[in-house]
């Protein structure tokens, strides 16, 4: 039996990193863990949006499934199953450190030990009406948050010192296995960083390479998040300072992994513990003019993920499509725990590197658009299913940048994939679903306003 040591990130978009190719951005660290382990090269998230995709890896069921669709906490708090819940139960045990962002009261969610914890808030977001569309106030406001600034990175700073803390002190007096789940903010907007970070990247705020003038950025979508958000009027020296930011933030990312690596060989447990990198979602980062996530073009769907250990090959690259439901079943393989066969996905170590023939699948049925959008990759393709606008199809070996929508030039392959995610879900059917679910949670909040019930209650 293996440990496990989980080091999640927020909204890192895994091409700006160094093991994903990016030519100046400096990850030493993902590079170390890379060259001993296995890079997963198409690695996505259950949903685009912080509290489903965390929630749905919390539980290892689609987001659909256990409708948690937006980062509303409204009409929430429901009891469901956890991972650390179910490791526990099987003599494995659980810790989770630092962001939870997830369905319920961090409390409730089963882990054997849950240490600075980011709270439960109510409502969290209430921008979450689809139809009409709702805009948010602060979207343009967002653009000057970048550079330089005293304390960047807040909470995470106390979250990476518990975590070593408890790598070094409590990790070695267990017994049994154990899976310590490390949660970040960063790189999370707003882009602030230390002044060394920001000095470390002058040539960093360059522009995306595809704007808004290209096919892409048109799709009714894209337009209503642009609306949504207020993105439109971004000015050059804004995106410039945003995307410099950024980096910033991986590096900083990038040296807390150090920092837990070289924990976990003072403690002298490296050599029998699997250390998984991940983040819940991507970044767009103006690309298509279009800036953090909601949106299921590649940048915000998809992952980083690299494994190292015991359960994984050296030097490894994986072509496979996989997604953090698979690097949750992986956990659950390595320590030995039995996982509910309810559950999606199948261990990463069971994942053949170029299996042509594997469907992943993500959704999104968050703030920012009319309706829900859902995704299926298989091979070289990539499919996205929109209930209220046309459908996408992408070849991303020759397209990777998603500049070129092939649906109507290849209905046959729309048909297949189309079959492919009638498998998983009814599109329209789990829509109307979501619709509901969300118009009942804008009456809460409807209510609360008025008085009705109190702030809070859910």
């Amino acid at each position: 039996m293996t440990n496990v040591l989980l080091l999640m990130s927020d909204e890192h978009n895994p091409l700006y990193s160094s093991p994903y190719g990016h030519p100046t951005i400096r990850t030493p660290h993902m590079e170390r863990l890379a060259a001993r382990g296995t890079v997963f090269e198409n690695a996505y998230c259950p949903s685009p949006l912080c509290m489903p995709s965390r929630s749905s890896f919390m539980t290892g069921r689609y987001v659909h499934e256990i409708q948690v669709y937006n980062n509303c906490t409204a009409n929430l708090g429901y009891t469901l199953p956890t991972y650390g819940r179910m490791l526990a139960a099987e003599g494995v045990h659980s810790v989770h450190v630092g962001k939870v962002h997830a369905y319920a009261r961090e409390e409730t969610l089963g882990f054997a030990e849950m240490l600075v914890p980011s709270a439960w808030r109510y409502p969290t977001d209430p921008n979450i009406s689809r139809q009409p569309l709702a805009v948010r106030p602060d979207g343009p406001e967002r653009a000057d948050r970048f550079g330089p600034h005293p304390n960047p990175f807040g909470e995470d700073v106390v979250r990476v010192e518990t975590a070593i803390d408890w790598l070094r002190e409590s990790a070695p007096e267990l017994e049994a296995p154990w899976v310590l789940s490390v949660n970040l903010n960063a790189p999370h907007f707003p882009h602030y960083v230390t002044q060394d970070l920001w000095d470390l990247y002058p040539e960093g705020g360059d522009l995306p390479a595809h704007g808004r003038d290209c096919a892409s950025a048109q799709h009714s979508y894209a337009q209503d998040l642009r609306r949504h958000f207020g993105t439109e009027g971004f000015s050059e020296e804004q995106v410039r300072g945003l995307r410099r930011g950024y980096l910033g933030g991986i590096t900083w990312v990038d040296a807390q992994l150090g920092r837990l690596l070289a924990a976990l060989d003072d403690a002298g447990m490296t050599e029998g513990t699997d250390v998984l990198y991940a983040a819940d979602h991507g970044e767009m980062l103006g690309k298509f003019g279009m800036w953090w996530k909601c949106t299921l073009y590649e940048d915000s769907v998809r992952v980083p993920l690299i494994a190292a250990g015991p359960s994984y090959g050296r030097g490894v690259r994986v072509h496979t499509p996989v997604s953090l439901l698979d690097a949750q079943a992986s956990v659950f393989a390595a320590t030995g725990a039995r996982r509910p066969e309810t559950w999606r996905g199948r261990p990463l170590q069971e994942i053949a590197p170029d299996d042509e023939g594997r469907v992943v699948f993500s959704e999104y049925h968050g703030h920012g658009t009319r309706a829900g959008a859902y995704m299926v990759r298989r091979g070289r393709w990539k499919y996205i299913h929109y209930v209220e606008a046309p459908q996408q199809l992408f070849d991303l070996a020759e397209d990777a940048d998603e500049t070129e929508n092939l649906a109507a030039v290849r209905p046959d392959v729309v048909a297949k994939l189309r079959l492919a995610l009638g498998a998983i879900c009814d599109p329209e059917l789990e829509n109307t679903r979501a619709e509901g679910f969300i118009r009942g949670q804008l009456e809460t909040l409807a209510a609360a306003r008025a008085g009705e019930t109190p702030e809070g209650v859910v």
